[in-house]
């Protein structure tokens, strides 16, 4: 690198400027330029080290001398790409005022596309005095370490790659089925991957890897966060990690830990290529995105960026200087400020039209859309900007529809074209399989079919205002956060002693039911019965109105030994085991059997409400209730009711029409089949009872059958021509 003696202004440009350039380091003719927000600083100073130079001894400091609007900014001649940099800003000590600056602390770059390193929790990396062991202090005092040896580097990348044909598979909503997996977890131990591309980028794009998803029948791969992270100082006193990701150091910058690659430059080329060739394959790539809190953790945390910065301008604050919480992590990005909320809105855009990601599902949404009375605002500024811009809002959004706000939100209440995680449907099928046949406890009523029967139909009675339709309802019965699909079916209680957690506090937050005895046994009786229940869970979300979502490995049933939080666990409890026993196998084919269902039946993709309207002329109806003697359902209310009979009509639309019996008594009941007008029959096409998918048996209109205790089955109905 040609040593530098001075910044250029941007005055000294060929056009001059009377504005900031843009944020962040672009690189232009003959070197950078720089602009960085940090609106109640005195100075900023960009400081370049040389590669390799961790400990910050070839630190080169230049002034940033020109500032307008709160942006420091400049020319650096000489300087390209590769370059380590990051900066220190000076500026008011007033922590009662939110006021943090000290300039002995090394910023990472918030707009930094590349970053190198890790944090090396210790005192340095606060930025007020804190305990030499416990890294605790009361925020008041300023530090007067030098953190340059302990944090990581922004680094300068080339945003040039080779995309050749690529194009996004834009799979339509109602078509959408969505895989969410962690990079790690999928491929660690997946056969006939290289040990080198285990657990990274290139092990996603794998051609064995997306074998398995092709086959399984998804249509969008949702990446748990791969923004560069960090761990909590909390954990790394506990020796563990942070896994999942949700602890986020950079929203520009992939996390390189993912990456086979060696070099920042080189993780950013290889997620791209990851992306080319998911593309390539039909499978869209989504980002579960962090956009609620930073790895800097509450006020007496790390400062690591933002805080050095702006802390007025990034976070929300109290009166008294003290971080607003209600992400759960001790402290909120603030989007009501103009500056953060560019930074979200320009970091979205960069994904999607530099990294070709086809979406975003966003953390703790209604923590990103509070007023200025704390209340969650469905017009907030984030959220129109968000669905006004030309390119984001044609992505798919998904939100999850919390955050641990004291009040303001609820599932259903974000506008189109947002797509919410729906925890009714979570529930309701987890009760109606599992939870209310736990042993009764005093108090306990059994659910009946009404809600089941509103979650089937996708769940209007929530996403029904602003014409928002069936496909506004994301509907799982299993996240990365909480139990596993087998999992749901083996513990009564969550079993998270690795996690240094309490055991079990006598409540049951997963809604599940270990059919009889807790975790591992060898009781066939209760295996049969465990796995029946999965197979009951699967069929409802994929025989559901609305956009199924499958929790990676449920597919052949993996377990995390009751471990319903392990988001420090980077070992054996989340990676998955793919030595598959037969029942594993059986339970992937019947998986693969319920996506074709879906796909071969549009019947089950509905886009707008189904409303029990007449659509023909003969009086058949676009969706159908019947109860267990094939008469129109009228008990809706009573608990003891577990029976129920959906017909969606595809018929008038030009499809196969569906009828899903649904079953949830713990004794084998005796059905008849509704007649309806055109209908003639009907052809079985799957059975929970069946271990694996088979050929089904053709009955008529008004037939009666048998169906075994909790049971489902669906049926392809015989229409007239």
């Amino acid at each position: 690198m040609t040593p530098l003696t001075s910044a250029r202004t941007a005055s000294t440009l060929h056009v001059r400027r009377d504005l900031p350039p843009a944020p962040g380091v672009t690189v232009v003719d003959g070197g950078i330029e720089v602009s960085v927000y940090a609106g109640h600083a005195d100075s900023v100073e960009l400081c370049l080290f040389d590669a390799g130079d961790s400990e910050g001894t070839t630190e080169h400091r230049i002034p940033l001398v020109e500032h307008a609007f709160g942006w420091w900014f400049g020319f650096v001649e000489g300087v390209g790409v590769g370059q380590r940099y990051g900066f220190r800003v000076d500026g008011a000590w007033d922590p009662e005022r939110g006021l943090r600056h000290n300039p002995r602390q090394l910023l990472m770059d918030p707009y930094a596309r590349a970053i190198e390193g890790e944090v090396r929790w210790g005192p340095s990396v606060y930025g007020h005095v804190v305990d030499e062991t416990s890294w605790r202090g009361d925020g008041f005092a300023p530090s007067e370490i030098d953190s340059a040896p302990d944090m990581p580097r922004s680094v300068v990348i080339d945003d040039s790659f080779d995309w050749g044909d690529d194009a996004p598979p834009a799979v339509t909503r109602s078509e959408t089925v969505i895989y969410e997996a962690h990079v790690r977890n999928l491929t660690m131990e997946l056969p006939d991957v290289p040990p080198e591309l285990r657990g990274t980028y290139a092990g996603m794009s794998h051609p064995v890897t997306i074998a398995h998803l092709t086959g399984l029948g998804v249509t969008a791969v949702e990446l748990l966060p791969v923004h560069s992270f960090a761990s909590e100082p909390a954990l790394i006193h506990r020796g563990l990690v942070n896994h999942w990701g949700y602890n986020t150091l950079g929203f520009f910058a992939p996390h390189a830990a993912y990456a086979a690659a060696k070099d920042p430059q080189g993780a950013l080329d290889e997620f791209k290529g990851m992306v080319k060739l998911l593309h390539a394959a039909g499978l869209e790539v989504l980002l579960d995105v962090v956009y609620n809190h930073t790895a800097e953790q509450e006020v007496t945390g790390a400062t690591l960026s933002f805080r050095g910065l702006d802390n007025r301008a990034y976070y929300r604050l109290d009166e008294r200087g003290r971080d607003i919480d209600v992400t759960g992590t001790g402290n909120t990005l603030d989007l009501r400020h103009p500056i953060m909320c560019r930074l979200v809105l320009d970091s979205l855009r960069y994904w999607v039209e530099e990294c070709h990601v086809d979406g975003f599902r966003f953390d703790l949404a209604v923590a990103l859309a509070r007023g200025r009375n704390d209340e969650f605002d469905p017009d907030h500024p984030f959220l129109v900007a968000l669905r006004a811009d030309p390119v984001l809002s044609r992505t798919k959004l998904i939100v999850e529809p919390w955050d641990v706000g004291m009040h303001g939100w609820r599932t259903g209440q974000f506008p189109p074209p947002f797509s919410e995680w729906n925890d009714r449907f979570r529930d309701s099928v987890r009760d109606f399989w599992l939870a209310d046949h736990r042993p009764s406890v005093p108090g306990q009523v059994p659910h009946g079919v009404q809600d089941l029967a509103t979650r089937l139909a996708g769940s209007r009675d929530l996403f029904g205002t602003r014409d928002r339709g069936p496909t506004a309802s994301v509907n799982f019965v299993a996240a990365h956060d909480g139990f596993t699909l087998a999992d749901l079916t083996a513990y009564d209680e969550k079993h998270n002693e690795d996690n240094g957690e309490d055991n079990n506090d006598g409540s049951n937050g997963n809604h599940s039911w270990n059919h009889g005895v807790e975790g591992p046994t060898e009781d066939e009786h209760v295996l049969a019965q465990r796995r029946r229940s999965m197979r009951n869970l699967l069929g409802t979300l994929f025989l559901s109105s609305g956009i199924p979502m499958i929790n990676a490995g449920d597919e052949f049933g993996r377990t995390q030994n009751g471990n319903n939080n392990p988001y420090n666990q980077d070992n054996a409890t989340t990676w998955f085991d793919w030595d598959l026993a037969p029942w594993q196998e059986d339970l992937l084919a019947t998986t693969r059997h319920l996506a074709a269902i879906r796909r071969e039946h549009p019947a089950l993709r509905q886009r707008t409400w189904a409303e029990g309207r007449e659509v023909h002329e003969d009086g058949s109806i676009d969706l159908a209730w019947y109860a267990a003697d094939g008469s129109p359902m009228q008990d809706w209310t009573s608990p003891d009711n577990r029976t129920l009979q959906m017909l969606v009509n595809g018929a008038w639309l030009g499809h196969e029409s569906v009828l899903v019996v649904l079953h949830g008594g713990r004794e084998e009941q005796r059905v008849t089949l509704p007649t309806a007008p055109g209908l003639t029959g009907y052809r079985l096409l799957w059975d929970s009872q069946w271990e694996r998918p088979g050929d089904g048996h053709q009955v008529g209109a008004g037939a009666e059958v048998t169906c075994g205790a909790l049971s489902l089955r669906a049926y392809a109905v015989t229409d007239p021509t």
